[in-house]
């Protein structure tokens, strides 16, 4: 193992705010800064380092503030700048950090840049994008977009298309105009002139578009990721921006590997500190229809892919940890159990357990913390998100792979709007996320999964995580240990050590609703106990109780 060089964003724990759906302070039904700013005082409790902020800037919402219309603006629905300005201030004085969405792959199509591009084709931002002639009375080629159907959009008034990886909406812009990199870099300065700690980089991967996806050639469209000039942009980015800032720079990597991730946040490659990568969220995906399946995960995929990371990156870059985003759905349903209160409970824990004692920076994506759980819809209507619908028209309507019962299984185990609906903050109506009508369900367990019952619980899934990230600021080998896994082909347990110097961890996980008694002499270490799910006078020697975590502290020695 390579000594890990020590930085404030590796022992940070951050934590992810969707703002249209944390604190509303006004009773309109959206959250909103003001709402955020209320409830800072919950998250030092917590005690989170950073807050990477979802989308703020200007925007029409057609995907909900992926789609930005002025970069130097905040959306009238979430407060104003000033407002923005007071979040900053009142954050740092907290000691917690702000991260900023960057969303540079794209513009919405009502981005001043773009109105003056599609005007008419001589226009000096015409290039700022990417248009190209049809084929053959054509889009130009076969590219899909990553929301379903074409990739390219004919505007009528000029007789081209433009590409949209997403939606119409969405056009991309084109990196390989100079003017375009140094438009991008002015704005970020703009914002770490500001005070803010750094970015969460959209879609990062994929801002450097193949030659072979925009060809007129009527063929297939080649994959628009890690395209042949992302990491001359991105090494480009850090030489004119990221290198004058003590920032957090964190990449979305779409179709990343370990290897690709070696050359975006390789200690030494100059671009980014670090990277979200997708595999773990394709462990319960399916063979043609992706992650609309209501299939379960697979617990030796899951642990060979963190462990593939864990040790691929060991001393040359550094992990991002997370089970949930505002893009998937709620951790404790999908890889935990909520068929009972008490499996709720300790998987919920159990999980947290897993990924926080694991090398890397981990993300709490809000109500993660109290075990919020996905939302049992039952209609199409009740899911605002672009990306279902289409799915939905895909599947459904078009392909006819699923009725549509079948269709609403799948979106109520993946669907984004899972990880959307309000915050829990207590038992009061709309969860005392807003005084109006919130723009999304709240779900109807609020009366029972909410902040306040669990900020006062010294057992609750709150007091746990806050527990966890003690310990992470206690113990230098939880944040820079090395990584081994144990039992690797076993189904029900995810077992694994860290090593730092003469120290070592041995966590164990129980992924299963099983009692657990075959583990051997794993189960037998006379190690001191550092943190478990259950209470001490349940925790046997040699059997693991269901989704029952431990961690255990000891000598190297072992």
């Amino acid at each position: 193992m390579t000594t890990e060089t020590k930085q404030w964003w590796k022992q940070a724990v951050a934590y992810q705010i969707y703002p249209r759906s944390f604190q509303d302070s006004n009773g309109d039904g959206l959250g909103d800064i003001p709402g955020i700013i209320s409830r800072l005082d919950y998250l030092a409790l917590l005690g989170i380092d950073v807050i990477w902020l979802s989308p703020v800037y200007q925007s029409p919402n057609v995907d909900n503030g992926y789609d930005i219309s002025d970069y130097k603006a905040i959306c009238s629905e979430f407060g104003s700048m000033e407002d923005f300005d007071r979040l900053l201030a009142e954050a740092h004085s907290r000691g917690i950090r702000i991260v900023m969405d960057l969303v540079v792959n794209h513009t919405s199509d009502q981005h001043a840049w773009f109105v003056e591009s599609r005007s008419y084709r001589g226009n000096e931002k015409r290039e700022w994008y990417l248009w190209q002639d049809g084929y053959e009375g054509g889009p130009p080629n076969r590219l899909l977009s990553l929301f379903s159907g074409s990739a390219w959009q004919l505007d009528p008034a000029t007789g081209q298309y433009y590409l949209h990886l997403f939606s119409p909406e969405q056009p991309d812009l084109n990196w390989e105009n100079e003017c375009v990199r140094t438009a991008i870099y002015d704005l970020m300065k703009w914002w770490l002139d500001k005070g803010i700690d750094g970015f969460r980089m959209d879609v990062i991967s994929m801002i450097s578009k193949p030659s072979a996806a925009l060809v007129s050639d009527g063929g297939p469209g080649a994959s628009a990721i890690n395209g042949p000039y992302v990491h001359e942009y991105l090494k480009e980015m850090n030489r004119e921006v990221l290198s004058h800032y003590d920032i957090m720079t964190v990449g979305e990597t779409v179709g990343v590997t370990v290897e690709e991730a070696r050359k975006y946040a390789g200690y030494e490659s100059g671009e980014l500190n670090m990277v979200f990568q997708f595999e773990l969220m394709e462990t319960d995906a399916e063979d043609g229809v992706g992650k609309w399946t209501t299939r379960r995960y697979d617990l030796v995929k899951v642990k060979e892919v963190v462990s593939r990371w864990q040790t691929g990156l060991d001393g040359v870059a550094w992990n991002c940890l997370y089970w949930s985003n505002h893009d998937q759905p709620r951790a404790v349903s999908r890889f935990g159990d909520t068929s009972t209160h008490l499996y709720w409970e300790k998987s919920a824990k159990m999980l947290a357990t897993c990924l926080h004692m694991l090398q890397g920076t981990p993300f709490i994506y809000q109500g993660e913390e109290l075990g919020m759980t996905n939302y049992p819809f039952q209609s199409l209507e009740d899911c605002p998100d672009l990306e279902t619908h289409n799915a939905y028209r895909e599947w459904v309507l078009e392909k006819k792979v699923y009725t549509h019962d079948e269709m609403m299984a799948a979106i109520r185990k993946a669907g984004r709007d899972n990880a959307r609906t309000p915050m829990q903050w207590d038992a009061s109506p709309h969860a005392g996320f807003t005084g109006g009508n919130p723009w999304l369900a709240v779900n109807g367990n609020y009366v029972r999964v909410n902040a306040q019952t669990q900020i006062s619980d010294p057992d609750s899934i709150f007091s746990y995580y806050r527990r966890l990230i003690e310990l992470r600021r206690e113990y230098p080998i939880i944040v820079y240990g090395s990584y081994e896994l144990l039992l690797p082909y076993d189904k029900r347990v995810y077992v694994y050590r860290r090593i730092l110097g003469d120290s070592a961890l041995l966590v164990m996980c129980n992924f299963s609703a099983e009692i657990i008694t075959d583990l051997g002499d794993v189960l037998r270490t006379q190690d001191p106990l550092l943190i478990g799910n259950y209470p001490a006078d349940e925790i046997q020697a040699g059997i693991l109780l269901p989704y029952e975590a431990r961690v255990y502290l000891s000598s190297a020695g072992h």
